[in-house]
């Protein structure tokens, strides 16, 4: 009878051939060089990139560009204001400056009005205020106001004749519009304003 020792050893026997080319077989795949990951399988072995960030960086992008859209629109509301209070100032200088007539053209407090009055429209003009011009202009109704419309056999029909109060636009903006006089042509003359000719 056989002791569970000498099966054991009996065992040990037989499956140590088996164990060695097991090893030998272990050994040569691992002296195997393991191809190098080329750029495209590197990239496609990395995790995809999370929805929500993309979001997140996005939502960020809409909310600079609604800030910086919302600074340049409070900048240009508060020049509007600030130009709104100042025109009625402008109008009151050319009425003092017109008022003095050409006796006192050359008159040194009237021509440093008037300095003044250049000063101030050169400074409103750098950041963007323009008055609209009138003269020998066809009226239109984005730009002016027209208060009177007269009879004129100077000046064409539709064509401004002279201007109450000056208009103002702030940048492509019209601020105020110019209150104008305006041509409706030459006069029609009713059959009671022909002279009758005389009897021969």
């Amino acid at each position: 009878m056989k002791t569970p020792k000498a099966n054991e050893d009996k065992n040990k026997a037989e499956n140590a051939p088996a164990e060695k080319a097991a090893k030998k077989k272990g050994s040569a795949r691992s002296k195997k060089k393991t191809p190098k990951a080329t750029p495209e399988k590197k990239e496609a072995a990395l995790p995809p990139v999370d929805d929500r960030y993309l979001r997140l960086q996005a939502d960020f992008d809409n909310y600079r560009k609604r800030v910086l859209r919302e600074k340049d629109e409070l900048y240009r509301r508060a020049n509007e204001d600030i130009m709104e209070e100042l025109l009625p100032v402008l109008d009151h200088l050319d009425l003092a400056l017109g008022s003095f007539g050409e006796a006192h053209a050359h008159d040194p407090v009237v021509e440093g009005f008037r300095l003044v009055g250049e000063q101030l429209a050169s400074v409103l003009a750098r950041f963007g205020l323009a008055p609209i011009e009138t003269e020998a202009q066809e009226f239109d109704p984005n730009l002016h106001e027209a208060i009177l419309h007269m009879p004129s056999a100077d000046v064409a029909e539709n064509i401004i004749v002279s201007q109450a109060r000056g208009g103002y636009k702030l940048g492509e903006k019209l601020l105020r519009a110019s209150q104008v006089v305006v041509s409706s042509g030459p006069a029609e003359q009713s059959e009671s304003d022909v002279p009758e000719e005389p009897e021969a």
